[in-house]
């Protein structure tokens, strides 16, 4: 059995805990800060064993050398940011699997936050641990890559499973839904996925996981064919990239 535990970590990040009952492996998903990974743990009575890294911002590595010195833990993540993040005892690249216990974690590479930046497919929970890469409704900002690469990216992730749980790096939902909107206005699921939104964060409650079949019905950013949103954006003819870096551009000045 599989048990997934989401917590929130810093001012805005998700830490998370994939737990593997039988062999009794617990893996992070980054490592935002210690503190809040350690209370998961105990919470749950799990021992952490592995760190798996999506990539080398400081708000998802700086709990690595607390949890590492506590726990003795493997820690893991993309070989291409290996020099930046430093304490990686494997070096992971596009294909790559790393199992622990009956959990095996696909590498996916998906450039464009950052260069090197990786993602985390796990089938045997559903699930998709994709850092900043993917957020619900919306996408990571191009610190590195180009738009061509990001959207390259991105269409790698749509073609897994809808039923994929998305789990991603930080809670930003309420403002990708309110920018969402102004490029996808008549959108019925985005706007029922909006007040859904609205109402989890009005209570306290996080808006992920998500499946990935939600998102390809309303993150535009996952939709740059769709006809409504060209029009709005007075880009029919255009290719997807120039339509994804006009939307991109759209939510940074936002």
């Amino acid at each position: 059995m599989i048990e997934i535990e989401q917590f929130p970590c810093r001012s805005d990040n998700f830490g998370v805990l994939v737990h593997d009952s039988e062999s009794g492996r617990t893996v992070a998903i980054d490592a935002p800060e210690a503190g809040p990974v350690e209370a998961a743990l105990a919470r749950r009575g799990w021992s952490l064993t592995d760190i798996l890294v999506t990539h080398k911002h400081p708000d998802h590595v700086e709990g690595l050398a607390p949890l590492r010195k506590a726990h003795g833990c493997t820690i893991a993540g993309p070989k291409a940011e290996a020099g930046t993040i430093g304490m990686l005892d494997e070096h992971l690249v596009e294909g790559a699997e790393y199992a622990a216990g009956a959990m095996v974690f696909k590498v996916i590479e998906t450039p464009g936050h950052t260069l090197g930046q990786i993602n985390f497919h796990c089938p045997a929970a559903k699930a998709l641990f994709a850092g900043d890469t993917l957020f619900s409704l919306g996408c990571g900002r191009l610190f590195e890559g180009s738009a061509a690469d990001m959207f390259a990216s991105l269409e790698k992730l749509k073609r897994l499973p809808g039923d994929t749980l998305l789990y991603c790096g930080h809670e930003y939902t309420k403002a990708n839904a309110a920018f969402a909107l102004t490029v996808d206005p008549d959108n019925r699921a985005l706007k029922e996925r909006a007040a859904e939104v609205d109402a989890l964060r009005a209570e306290g409650r996080a808006t992920l996981p998500v499946t990935l079949a939600s998102e390809l019905a309303t993150n535009p950013f996952l939709r740059t064919g769709d006809p409504a949103i060209r029009a709005r954006l007075g880009m029919e003819d255009a290719d997807d990239v120039a339509v994804f870096a006009e939307l991109r551009a759209r939510k940074d000045r936002a």
